[in-house]
């Protein structure tokens, strides 16, 4: 089983997950117990249902217009980026996306094939919790977050890149 870190209490911890991602909604969603993540064509189609539901996320692949998303986020507790490869960046702009464009405050999750080398750049895109694959460890995935002291460029997560800090001569 792989191991989930969170950022929602401020420094990153290792928790426990529990939400469910449904991959075939349409047969495994009576049978699932608590919070669920579908896929987001699926919720499109049956948003009332999920909203009826309640306890339901959002989960994005690689080649979703997240703008579709939008009608629902207000009501999701979670969305969920997935990640097929660890060196495709669709996640990572789809998490700008969301919180940038979007407004998109809630818990934004990235799981798949999501490795230590990542967590810092995905934290610094949006992301606020991240499903590792399977053989990464937890522990040592959490130091990632410290690797670096500053950051050279913009993002979603609002630090002041280090050309934009004025620290001139």
């Amino acid at each position: 089983m792989s191991e989930l870190i969170t950022t929602l209490g401020g420094a990153p911890a290792l928790a426990i997950d529990d939400w469910e991602l449904i991959d075939d909604p349409a047969t495994e969603l009576a049978d699932a117990v608590g919070k669920v993540v579908v896929p987001l064509v699926w919720a499109l189609e049956h948003a009332d249902e999920l909203r009826a539901r309640g306890d339901f996320g959002l989960w994005l692949k690689p080649d979703d217009v997240v703008e579709t998303a939008a009608p629902l986020l207000d009501a999701v507790g979670i969305v969920a980026v997935q990640y097929l490869k660890f060196t495709d960046g669709r996640g990572n702009s789809i998490a700008w996306l969301l919180r940038s464009r979007l407004g998109y405050a809630g818990d934004l999750r990235a799981f798949g094939d999501v490795r230590r080398d990542q967590l810092f750049n995905l934290r610094r895109c949006g992301f606020s919790s991240f499903r590792l694959a399977d053989g990464q460890d937890g522990e040592a995935a959490l130091a990632s977050f410290k690797a670096f002291s500053g950051a050279y460029q913009s993002s979603a997560d609002g630090r002041v890149p280090a050309w934009a800090q004025g620290t001139g001569a």
